[in-house]
């Protein structure tokens, strides 16, 4: 049965709504419905507190418990200024977790990254916090902090929460873990679905955090991805890993990577499905074909959330001469901050979408180029279209989501990626991140 909330918890829940979620603030490209309701993952349980790392009046730490015998997968961010929690989790997945359970507490507010050895022990004394706490193994207590880069992390105030957060867990507290780990998000990022394998119905729910420092280099924030699935640990990370460069590698807000990028999905193995062994199986096909659905919504609702964005962008490059190099020239437009000012201004300035491929350095022949907004043809095999028209462009650009095709026609490679505009509030924004 769901725990009884005090007045106080209720409250606190209130002003944290109050505070930081009014209508004003949320993104205009934010889903219309809010955060979705979340199937229950049996074997998972959350819990959100309030520490005050930085924020008053919201809770800013959350926890979530994993059931004995659940599988990890995780990736995390390849920066060489990676933070103390991000190094201590790749540390325990590799050497291998313990099979008695496990656990995962983030904070926000403070990002724990560049603080030395100070931060190195403020992970371990928080994570030998929650294994004496939650009676888990040491090696399967896993962290992540997100905010301020540079300063050191106040984690007695962490540990002080420990206790309430593990009296408070329960399976119904998804959505007050997701915002409590909300830097400047205007909204708490949720996807979910439900099907059937062999009769066996499984679950997936996630949550996302991710709003600016947005690139891709891995997962490019904080991801949470549970499933009541069974499946073998090694299936699930490739699995994992090979979802992960069609969706969260595929985003771009401002082409910077965070030093705390970390995404991590838990399997209970609890729906009663027969264990996936075989990574080619049709049961491990649908899996990765659901969690792809929900990778997908989740790195599309960070970019929606992108500081100060005011567009949805959809970059598809087709004809290169590898996807590889496709995605490269689809970032390269996508990171463009005068193709990503044009947008903002409804500027349909194609000529920018020229110097994107130019500028990414891959193969490209200039009269073979074709460019599209949306369906509308602007300029093919190296000169502007004949049917196209400023007063098109124009009035196509005045929609909240784009799209701009290229087809560089010297192959079959070809990729998508998902950016946002670049608008003068994301330059608020970051002015006074500290302040």
């Amino acid at each position: 049965m769901k725990n009884k909330k005090s007045i106080a918890e209720l409250e606190l829940e209130l002003a944290e709504l109050k505070n930081m979620y009014s209508a004003a603030n949320i993104s205009p490209l934010a889903p219309e419905n809010g955060f979705p309701i979340l199937p229950q993952i049996q074997g998972i349980r959350f819990a959100a507190a309030a520490a005050n790392v930085k924020y008053s009046e919201r809770n800013d730490v959350m926890l979530i418990e994993c059931a004995a015998g659940s599988s990890i997968a995780g990736l995390f961010t390849r920066s060489s200024t990676r933070s103390a929690s991000v190094l201590d989790c790749q540390n325990k997945l590799k050497i291998g977790t313990s099979d008695k359970g496990a656990a995962i507490l983030v904070n926000s507010g403070n990002s724990n990254a560049f603080t030395g050895s100070y931060g190195e022990e403020s992970v371990q004394k928080i994570c030998t916090a929650v294994s004496n706490e939650m009676k888990i193994p040491l090696n399967s207590v896993f962290t992540a902090s997100t905010g301020v880069i540079g300063e050191k992390l106040p984690h007695k105030k962490i540990i002080s929460k420990v206790k309430e957060l593990n009296s408070k867990l329960d399976e119904y507290s998804a959505e007050s873990a997701a915002r409590a780990i909300m830097t400047t998000d205007t909204f708490p990022k949720g996807a979910c679905s439900s099907f059937s394998i062999n009769n066996s119905i499984v679950n997936i729910s996630g949550f996302a955090k991710g709003s600016g420092m947005i690139a891709p280099d891995m997962a490019t924030m904080l991801v949470y991805i549970m499933t009541d699935i069974a499946i073998e640990k090694n299936i699930l990370q490739n699995i994992l890993a090979k979802l992960n460069e069609k969706t969260f590698n595929s985003i771009t807000v401002d082409s910077d990577t965070s030093t705390s990028d970390s995404l991590m999905l838990i399997a209970t193995g609890q729906s009663g499905n027969k264990i996936i062994i075989d990574e080619h199986s049709v049961e491990a096909l649908k899996f990765s074909e659901e969690l792809h659905a929900v990778m997908l919504n989740l790195a599309k609702q960070v970019v929606r959330d992108g500081e100060g964005a005011t567009k949805f962008l959809e970059i598809e490059v087709n004809g290169a001469v590898s996807e590889k190099s496709a995605k490269i020239v689809a970032l390269a437009i996508a990171n463009s901050p005068l193709i990503k000012t044009a947008i903002a201004g409804e500027d349909p300035n194609w000529g920018r979408v020229v110097m994107g491929v130019g500028k990414s350095g891959e193969p490209a022949d200039r009269d073979k180029i074709s460019i599209w907004f949306g369906d509308i043809l602007v300029a093919q095999h190296g000169w502007g279209s004949s049917s196209y028209s400023e007063n098109l462009g124009q009035n196509y650009m005045k929609n909240q989501e784009l799209k701009i095709t290229v087809d560089l026609g010297i192959g079959d490679g070809s990729a998508k990626v998902w950016t946002c505009d670049l608008t003068h509030q994301y330059i608020s924004i970051n002015a006074d991140y500290r302040s």
